[in-house]
């Protein structure tokens, strides 16, 4: 494993990392989540990422429940948590947003379905509009000082948005935040590779980005249909569906061109795409996920696939993007 600087902080996070979304408590269950974060774990992974919303709470018990069954030393390893949209399907107006008294409470919430003392990142899920940057910046500087996170950061925010906390932050002498979480990959880099770029240069962020595999897409999986077992094929993910597929065949493709590359440099095309991520200097971690361990193994082994990423080889990925 390699390991990575958060940015400009002093936190080292492995260079894969292992997320919860989806999977936990829906494709994955107790046994198996228990046996993917000890291969995880074991193979030098030292984040795992979750969400208040995921599962409506459900993903972070489960995951707390197997860190705690494991025994893992808490110094050895990291975990988050997301605020914004809430932990139930329908939530009431102060449970959700990031007002002051959702922020402080969903913590606590995350810190119990977690079963840990403090989370080493917390991440406003998305903006809202309905709070002003001034409170959220506030919440969060209080739990920094409180001990109950360590660093905090923001997930798909606009660039103006995330200057307008960094703003409050240095006028309040707040702490600000020092990590973004994106969606990156292959098929997905206009805004981590241009918008973000002057961030990363002026305020030190990192980055923690999600979805190396465009929701599964760049496994080549769906090149002749949606297989009935993948996360696609789940009736309450019609959304993600529309997301992934809804542009056609363009981006199938892209993907068919990919394929080639990845059989040349004797890696699969996920290995490829993943290690492709970990290129860009600002990638602090590429999360990964997964519903079997067979499947969390072969996506470690990409950082075997990094060195091979040289050259020519770059050329003809983005030739087969263009």
């Amino acid at each position: 494993m390699q390991y990575r600087r958060l940015g400009r902080s002093g936190l080292q996070l492995s260079a894969l990392s292992f997320g919860a979304w989806v999977n936990f408590g829906r494709q994955v269950d107790r046994s198996t989540a228990r046996q993917m974060l000890a291969l995880a774990y074991d193979r030098g992974v030292n984040y795992f990422d979750n969400a208040e919303t995921y599962n409506a709470g459900d993903a972070e018990r489960l995951m707390g429940d197997v860190l705690a069954d494991l025994r893992f030393p808490r110094d050895s390893y990291c975990v988050s948590s997301k605020v914004y949209f809430g932990a139930t399907a329908d939530p009431r107006p102060t449970q959700r947003g990031l007002s002051r008294k959702h922020v402080i409470e969903a913590c606590h919430q995350a810190l119990q379905r977690l079963h840990v003392d403090y989370l080493d990142l917390y991440f406003c899920h998305r903006p809202d509009p309905d709070t002003p940057v001034e409170e959220t910046v506030a919440a969060m500087d209080t739990l920094v000082r409180q001990g109950k996170v360590l660093y905090w950061g923001t997930s798909e925010w606009s660039p103006p948005q995330i200057e307008e906390a960094h703003h409050v932050a240095r006028n309040g002498h707040f702490y600000a935040p020092v990590v973004e979480q994106p969606e990156y990959n292959l098929l997905h880099r206009e805004r981590v590779e241009r918008e973000y770029a002057p961030l990363f240069r002026h305020f030190g962020m990192g980055a923690t980005i999600w979805s190396p595999l465009a929701s599964g897409l760049l496994t080549g999986k769906y090149n002749d249909g949606v297989p009935d077992d993948s996360r696609l094929a789940m009736p309450s993910y019609q959304w993600l569906r529309e997301k992934v597929l809804g542009q056609g065949d363009e981006r199938i493709g892209k993907v068919r061109k990919l394929q080639p590359i990845a059989d040349q440099l004797g890696v699969s095309l996920a290995q490829m795409a993943i290690a492709w991520c970990l290129l860009n200097p600002n990638v602090s971690t590429v999360m990964l996920g997964a519903s079997r361990v067979e499947q969390l193994a072969h996506n470690l082994d990409a950082l075997d696939a990094l060195n091979k990423l040289q050259g020519d080889v770059m050329q003809a990925i983005e030739a087969a993007l263009a």
